[in-house]
């Protein structure tokens, strides 16, 4: 049985340095375009792209909704057809173009693996984000063991998330010069830090409460002060594994490392979660927590922009179209609350309203193209 093809590597690889270096996707990315032409060749038994009929894409089309994921055991969700699909048709409209190709198929033969459009609906819907309160995530902190370096590290990580609304992978690479606790702030420094699309931005704490601030500030000054770790040791060091007591190999203490990921923080989070009796929320969603606070604290627009800056976003649009959706429970709540006449309105929140609609508006007549910046 085929398990490649030589030709199709060869053109696989020009594709994936494309995407890279011409489109500057991410490695996540194209990590994502390879699975999707691993799917396809593994339906077509390898057969070379050359012989592409948009027949083929029809047909797998059609047996890619009859799988199954193996995690869950259920249909592949509408969501991955529709991102399977879209790399597919991507790629094929491309090779369309290349020497060798351009005369076996058409550009016109890649839209064959358009999802039909009740289904790209339902895939690109756009879902309530689950987010964890305030209030549940101080209780996840406060239910934390702090006995071991282990232990503290895991209790400051998550409080430290809180604190800065940073993403897990921009966490795993921050060293503790990046970290001021006199100003009560973290310079994410793209040249050290992995944010997400190479962004330098400074991010104050947030008000979240003396106790988280003080569970990050103890963590800090305990590295420096008893570990005395230096400026470019790592904020959050990874685990050392060594041969214990019982010559097995066990977590002894910390490595003056980083994480070579952010899975290791993700597995934290879910570990303290369900410690606590709560369902898992991911790093992320602390971010989604952190504009609905935003929400109800900023009163002014100067306010909020300030708050969406500390998220990294240059727009506060970004921060109300990606994060800024009210929850379902809140929702009910003010549309009850709309029931009583409403004589006295705020002006600090009329002044926002209007700052958001003008925002709008200039958005709708982009004098140049625009890059959407993501979340």
């Amino acid at each position: 049985m085929t398990t490649h093809s030589a030709n199709n590597e060869r053109i696989k690889r020009r594709y994936f340095a494309y995407l890279k270096e011409a489109n500057r996707h991410s490695e996540p990315t194209v990590d994502a375009v390879a699975k999707a032409l691993d799917r396809f060749e593994v339906d077509t038994k390898h057969r070379d792209f050359k012989a592409f009929h948009f027949e083929l894409a029809i047909a797998f089309k059609r047996r890619l909704a009859e799988q199954r994921s193996r995690q869950t055991g259920e249909k592949l969700s509408k969501a991955t057809l529709h991102a399977t699909l879209a790399h597919l048709k991507r790629f094929f409209h491309w090779l369309a173009g290349q020497p060798g190709y351009k005369s076996r198929f058409q550009y016109s033969d890649a839209d064959y693996f358009n999802l039909s459009d009740k289904d790209t609906r339902v895939a690109t819907a756009r879902r309530e984000q689950l987010a964890p309160t305030l209030e549940q995530v101080k209780h996840v902190i406060n239910t934390m063991p702090a006995d071991t370096d282990i232990e503290r590290r895991n209790r400051a990580l998550i409080a430290f998330t809180l604190l800065t609304g940073a993403r897990d992978r921009a966490i795993a690479s921050m060293k503790l010069k990046h970290v001021d606790l006199h100003a009560g702030s973290v310079y994410q420094d793209a040249r050290e830090v992995r944010t997400k699309f190479s962004k330098t931005f400074t991010t104050f704490f947030f008000p979240v409460g003396d106790e988280i601030r003080g569970i990050v500030t103890d963590w800090v000054t305990y590295l420096r002060e008893v570990k005395l770790w230096g400026n470019d040791d790592p904020l959050f060091p990874a685990t050392r594994i060594a041969l214990g007591a019982t010559r097995q190999f066990e977590a002894v203490g910390l490595e003056r490392a980083h994480w070579s990921s952010a899975a290791r923080i993700r597995t934290i989070f879910r570990d303290a979660f369900a410690s606590a009796g709560l369902p898992y929320f991911n790093p992320h969603s602390f971010r989604n927590t952190l504009v609905r606070l935003g929400e109800v604290v900023c009163q002014t627009p100067e306010y909020f922009k300030a708050w969406s800056q500390n998220l990294g976003h240059e727009k506060v649009l970004t921060t109300f179209l990606s994060y800024g959706e009210v929850a379902n429970l809140r929702q009910g709540e003010i549309m009850r609350g709309l029931a009583t006449p409403q004589l006295v309105i705020q002006s600090g929140v009329r002044e926002l309203a209007k700052a958001i609609a003008r925002e709008l508006h200039e958005s709708e007549r982009p004098s140049y193209p625009v890059k959407n910046e993501g979340t």
